[in-house]
Parts: C-alpha cells; sequence; structure tokens
C-alpha cells in the first residue's frame, strides 16, 4: 500500500510537468519557432525574413512592404538599391511602413503560401492582409504610392490650415478631390473605391479665401486638382447616382494624357476610347498648339479620352498604329485593346488650322465614317475579323475536310493484322 502511494503523487507531478510544458510551447509561439513578439528596428532599414520570423514581423507590423526575390534575378538587383532608398522614409511617416524581404527561391514555402510565381513579387499587408503592389518601383514614386494606401479614404478638414496641409502632403503624383461642403457620405465609397488613385477629402470649415483660391462660388462644390498637369475643374452636382462618379472618374485623368508606360494602365483602366494623337515628337515647336487644341475638343467630349505620344517618345508603341514619318501628325481612336479606328482622309493633320481638322475627324467619327484596324496590323478589318484570320479559318476547314475524307476511304480498305 505504502508502494502504491507513493506512485500516485508521481504521477500527478508527471501530469503537472506536461501541462506546463505545453504552455510554453503555447507562449513561445505557434508551433513554428518563432519568438512571440518580433523587434522592429528604428533605423529604418531593410529587414531581411524567413520562415522562422516572417509571420511573428507580419503581426508586429501594422503596415509590412515584403520584395519576395531571388538572389539571381536580375530586376531584383536593380528594386534593391530602390527598396535602400525608400526605407528609412517610409518608416518616418506618421504612419510607418516596414520594408522587408525574403529569399523566396531559398524559402519556398513562403513563397508558395503567397502564390510568388516571378520575381520580384511585391506584397502589401494591411494589418496582415496581404496585396500584391504592381505600382512604380522608382523609391520616390514607390513612397508616394504606399503614403497613399495607408491614408484615410476621405479625411476630414477643419480648417483652411488643414486645407493647405491636406494638399501639401499629397503632392503632385495623385489628382485630388476637395469636397467643400460635400457630407462625407456621398465621396466615402469613391473614396475606398479609388483609394490607390487619388486623394479624397472634404472640408467642414473654410474662408472664402478657399472659394477664390479654388475658384468656386457656391458650394456644397467637389474641387478636382490635378496638380501635376495643372488642371482644375468644379463638380457642384447632383451629388445622386452615376453623375457624381463620372466627374470622379473623368477627372483621374488629365484633359490631354501624355501616353506612356505610366499613364497607358490608367487609360485602359478608364474604360473610355481614346483619341490618339500621334505626333513626330512631342517636343516639337508645333506640339503645343496642337496639344491645346486637343485640350478643347476633350472639354467638349467627355466620353472620350485625348491623348497624344510622339514617334521619338515612345517608336515601339506607335509602330502598332502603322504609322510613317510623312503622315505624322495622325489622329486615330483607339479601344486601348486590339482595335482602332480612322476617319479616311481626315487623320493626317496638315499644318495650319488644326481646330477645324480635329473638328472634322470628331464628326466623321460620331457618323460612323471610319475604318476599323488591328493594332500591330496596317490591314483592314472585315466583319470584324483581319483578313489573315479569315484566311486561316479556310486554310483549317480545308485541312479537316481532308482528314475526314481519309477517315472515310481508311474505313473501306480491309485491315492488316499483325501475323508475328
Amino acid at each position: 500500500m505504502a508502494l502504491r502511494r507513493r506512485r500516485i503523487p508521481l504521477l500527478l507531478f508527471l501530469v503537472l510537468l506536461v501541462v506546463l510544458r505545453q504552455q510554453n510551447c503555447v507562449a513561445s509561439g505557434d508551433g513554428g519557432g518563432e519568438s512571440a513578439e518580433f523587434e522592429i528596428p528604428r533605423d529604418g532599414s531593410v529587414l531581411e525574413l524567413d520562415e522562422s520570423n516572417f509571420e511573428a514581423a507580419v503581426r508586429a507590423a501594422d503596415y509590412l512592404f515584403v520584395d519576395f526575390y531571388a538572389p539571381w534575378c536580375g530586376h531584383c538587383k536593380r528594386l534593391s538599391p530602390q527598396l535602400d532608398e525608400a526605407a528609412p522614409v517610409l518608416a518616418g511617416l506618421s504612419t510607418p511602413i516596414v520594408v522587408a524581404k525574403v529569399n523566396a527561391d531559398k524559402y519556398r514555402k513562403l513563397g508558395s503560401k503567397y502564390e510568388v510565381d516571378g520575381f520580384p513579387t511585391l506584397m502589401f499587408f494591411d494589418h496582415g492582409v496581404p496585396s500584391e503592389y504592381t505600382g512604380s518601383r522608382n523609391a520616390d514614386l514607390l513612397v508616394e504610392n504606399l503614403k497613399k494606401l495607408v491614408a484615410p479614404d476621405v479625411s476630414v478638414l477643419e480648417s483652411d490650415s488643414a486645407i493647405k496641409g491636406f494638399v501639401e502632403s499629397a503632392g503632385i503624383s495623385f489628382p485630388l478631390f476637395i469636397g467643400f461642403g460635400v457630407d462625407e457620405s456621398f465621396i466615402a465609397e469613391y473614396g475606398a473605391k479609388y483609394k490607390k488613385k487619388a486623394w479624397f477629402s472634404t472640408a467642414k470649415d473654410f474662408s472664402e479665401d478657399m472659394m477664390v483660391v479654388y475658384d468656386f462660388d457656391k458650394f456644397p462644390a467637389l474641387v478636382s486638382v490635378n496638380p501635376k498637369y495643372n488642371e482644375q475643374s468644379v463638380f457642384y452636382g447632383p451629388f445622386e447616382g452615376s453623375f457624381l462618379e463620372d466627374f470622379i472618374r473623368q477627372s483621374l485623368l488629365p484633359l490631354t494624357v501624355p501616353v506612356n508606360r505610366e499613364t497607358l494602365k490608367l487609360l485602359k483602366d478608364d474604360g473610355r476610347k481614346v483619341v490618339l494623337t500621334i505626333l513626330k515628337d512631342e517636343s516639337d515647336e508645333n506640339s503645343p498648339r496642337l496639344i491645346k487644341v486637343l485640350r478643347s475638343a476633350a472639354n467638349a467630349n467627355h466620353d472620350l479620352v485625348f491623348g497624344y505620344v510622339g514617334v521619338e517618345q515612345w517608336l515601339e508603341f506607335t509602330e502598332t498604329f502603322d504609322v510613317k514619318g510623312s503622315e505624322l501628325p495622325k489622329i486615330i481612336v483607339w479601344d486601348t485593346k486590339e482595335e482602332y479606328e480612322v476617319v479616311e482622309g481626315s487623320e493626317r493633320l496638315e499644318e495650319g488650322d488644326y481646330g477645324s481638322q480635329v473638328s472634322r475627324f470628331l464628326e466623321g467619327y460620331r457618323e460612323g465614317r471610319t475604318v476599323k484596324r488591328i493594332v500591330g496590323r496596317g490591314s483592314p478589318t472585315l466583319l470584324g475579323l483581319n483578313a489573315i484570320y479569315i484566311l486561316i479559318l479556310l486554310v483549317a476547314i480545308l485541312v479537316a475536310l481532308m482528314y475526314f475524307s481519309g477517315q472515310g476511304e481508311e474505313e473501306q480498305r480491309p485491315r492488316r493484322t499483325h501475323e508475328d
């Protein structure tokens, strides 16, 4: 009996030991060997993360920007110094953003978890929720883009100084919308929807000086400012239905858009067709006069986007529209996908009265006097298909007929048996 009584305390001691060990394991992390806390360095350096500390870093940082890279990747090598430059600036924001990188070629479980299928892949973690970043990788623009992501959907401004501070902090990379006397509820939806493309705010208290600066004479008024292109416009309502969103969407782009790699995505996202003028050189002395005419046309045709591009500035892009140097400037209407239209006899702009020539082109387009062409090919479309596609289709049908005809003859022949 004494021996039995000794075993009971020993058994209780072993059970208690196991329980304590389990509690220690839970306290130390999620079982993956990670520490419960991750110390964010204060110097704004780029963190090097791996499978042992990645999840802890995601939990520790409200906003984490991660570069999933491979050491052999040339693009990754060029990106690295841009991240080194941007990291301390992002760490010093009023809403800090931590920059980190992961060798996803080595730590493939992490890469697989976040669906990394190419290098570099950039991910932004907002309180642990990841989304892929596809914006500019230049250090300055990277800072501007990420700063936009951590800002409120709509900022509430309660004084003239707050308005000035908001505009100054926003910089020139994105258009701004300031709702003077506009209820926040009217634009909250669009502030969230277009957060990556523009700054949104409502001004609750402002002076007449602000009305003069932003050129509106009554309120509520939504002022659109595009500081990069020095453009400004005012919307007085109605603030219900599609009118407000149409104004916001159209104001995301300048009246005349210089087409380049940065603006091309904006044009494709916009959804409207582009009246595209192809110049020999955007810096030519005659180009500003033509662009001014295009701006006037854009003011009167809000259902279209007006853009221009120089052959000297982007040859690879302009070549897809079958341009010849002797035919420039040339004006077309492009669907931002695979087709464009020309008004035959009006697409070539002669030196002189650009205004009447652009008006004549637009009149022909509105009346449907256009010929459709495929981007990258000069031949007109027929019934919506390029002639080469029709030829390929006919050849395919012919081959199919010959094949089935041969099958019929094969069935009539006696089948040979393999005796050996």
